[in-house]
């Protein structure tokens, strides 16, 4: 994504956000949406234990010229404390742009609007970027989906972490190449000393996601944000990665957010997961509730297209259909197009996140059994929002924002 601003001639018209200085307007304080609902029975332990970092209520919005882009909508989780954090979700429903939100990388035309994401009793979101940089890459650091274009190609993979190093902790040149060889040890590099001196391209795939690994873990991070880490890796590697990971978490007592559209990799690593679909949470709750009950019809359908070693079936199980067109969303649920069990008022009325179970939060019209809403076909849309209201988890003070007040045209 291009860091120049978004701009047009002024002789055009031309859409995007309203000037502002360097920090994001940040919405008022949203209540801790998850962490309540934590509180009831049947919550993982890791849910249930102080969280790491707390998200509350993010909203990141993209300007373009043909409208407003929702591409994170109101996204509330918390990452939990030496645990394991699951955000899964096909192609184009926000994960990534969630991460770099979180990490304070959103560049024009986008920008975060509304929202909070505490770490330590700090909304990072509130502070300058002079005071984010020493906590990027220092307290949370991120694996970035490909390896090849992260790296830079021009300089040494070992030169690469000791700038990492020097740009978090006072070390000198000769003890950050220490650690930096010490770091590539760590991640199973075999001869770290002479691969230190070598080049991205001299490295494999899955070299040089260890590389990636070592030079995030150099700061000795809490948070360790991982985005699709195995993309194009072959299962072996792929299994060599997400065992380094799971060490590495247990040694150093670090959190990790793993992001991936694999359902395999998520109940491989996951203390808790968050089902997205379209900027939103669709389901949330322990890996174990979500892959022995899962509510959504969206979480549903994608488990029943994974494939069950011992089982026979002509064909896998497939969601018809694509996610929506982020500039002509429907006007009620956003999975209603694709679902098998849509009802009338999936048309017209956004669905609430309702507690289904302990933690377990479900944004979908269907009763905490599965059954269809008791809500009658035939009801206006306006009962229609009361009961969502009444369903919804208690969400005191969230933000409410018109896309339409925050262009210029």
């Amino acid at each position: 994504m291009s860091t120049r601003p978004y701009d047009r001639p002024a002789a055009s018209r031309s859409i995007g956000p309203p000037a502002i200085d360097d920090r994001p307007v940040v919405g008022a304080p949203v209540a801790a949406v998850l962490t309540a609902a934590a509180s009831g029975p049947g919550g993982s332990a890791a849910a249930i234990q102080r969280p790491l970092v707390r998200v509350r209520d993010l909203r990141t919005y993209f300007w373009t010229l043909g409208g407003v882009v929702k591409a994170v909508d109101g996204v509330s989780f918390d990452v939990p404390a030496a645990g394991t954090l699951g955000v899964v979700g096909e192609s184009g429903c926000g994960k990534s742009i969630t991460a770099l939100s979180m990490m304070r990388l959103i560049d024009r035309p986008g920008r975060i609007v509304a929202g909070e994401v505490v770490l330590d009793a700090t909304n990072l979101l509130s502070l300058s970027e002079q005071e984010m940089r020493p906590l990027r890459g220092g307290r949370i650091s991120m694996i970035f989906q490909e390896p090849m274009t992260s790296l830079n190609p021009v300089m040494s993979i070992g030169s690469q972490i000791v700038e990492a190093i020097r740009l978090h902790d006072e070390a000198t040149p000769r003890e950050a190449q220490e650690r930096a060889v010490e770091m590539l040890q760590s991640v199973g590099i075999p001869d770290p000393m002479r691969r230190s001196r070598q080049f991205p391209h001299q490295m494999s795939g899955g070299m040089r996601q260890r590389v990636m690994i070592a030079m995030a873990l150099s700061s000795r991070p809490d948070l360790l944000i991982a985005d699709e880490p195995t993309t194009a890796l072959d299962v072996t590697i792929q299994a060599q990665i997400l065992e380094l990971m799971k060490r590495i978490r247990q040694e150093r007592r670090m959190s990790i957010m793993l992001i991936t559209h694999d359902l395999g990799v998520i109940a491989d690593m996951a203390d808790d997961v968050v089902v997205m679909y379209a900027g939103k949470v669709v389901e949330a709750g322990s890996a174990d509730e979500l892959f022995e009950r899962p509510h959504h019809p969206y979480t549903q359908g994608l488990l029943a297209s994974l494939p069950r070693l011992g089982e026979r079936r002509r064909r896998l199980q497939v969601i018809e259909g694509v996610v929506p067109n982020p500039l002509r969303l429907p006007a009620g649920c956003l999975f209603a197009d694709r679902c098998e069990r849509a009802m009338p008022i999936c048309r017209h009325t956004p669905p609430p996140l309702q507690r289904v179970g302990g933690a377990h939060l479900s944004r979908c019209w269907l009763t905490p059994d599965g059954d269809n809403a008791l809500v009658s076909p035939d009801a206006p849309p306006e009962l229609a929002e009361e009961d969502a209201i009444r369903l919804s988890v208690p969400d005191a003070g969230r933000t409410t924002l018109d896309p339409a007040t925050l262009s210029v045209v």
